[in-house]
């Protein structure tokens, strides 16, 4: 199962990172895959839903998000499925001065043809990771 985490620090206090976090629409301004994210269902809290469009390896995958875990201000954990993928996007926040210290980790599972993928996926990673943790502290930035 391809993963990768890393922690960073931003500006943003622990209350802001997490809800701006929790609503993965903003998924648009920081993750440099996805093309669009829009609500499908529900209020922002557990069950909420999203339909997540991504460019990835040259491909255009589509993918729809539920949010299973969130606890005010520290975690939030999404779930990303398809037909032949299963994702987990966790956010940890704890607070780190005047700002807040984040953790990410992205957890990957293919099933079917995409299989085949999955040791290209890895290695692309932590390419990958560096763009999106370099746009997603600039975005809870931003907030401070």
């Amino acid at each position: 199962m391809p993963s990768i985490t890393r922690t960073f620090t931003t500006t943003a206090a622990p209350d802001a990172a997490h809800a701006y976090l929790a609503d993965f629409r903003n998924a648009e301004a920081w993750d440099p895959g996805t093309r669009t994210c829009e609500r499908t269902g529900g209020d922002g809290g557990v069950g909420t839903t999203y339909r997540n469009v991504s460019s990835f390896l040259g491909r255009e995958v589509e993918v729809d998000y539920t949010t299973t875990e969130l606890v005010a201000p520290t975690y939030v954990h999404l779930v990303g499925t398809n037909e032949q993928f299963e994702g987990h996007d966790v956010f940890e926040v704890r607070a780190a001065g005047a700002g807040s210290e984040i953790t990410y980790t992205a957890r990957m599972r293919f099933s079917g043809l995409a299989v085949l993928a999955s040791p290209v996926v890895q290695a692309y990673l932590p390419v990958l990771a560096r763009k999106t943790v370099d746009q997603l502290r600039s975005c809870l930035d931003e907030l401070a």
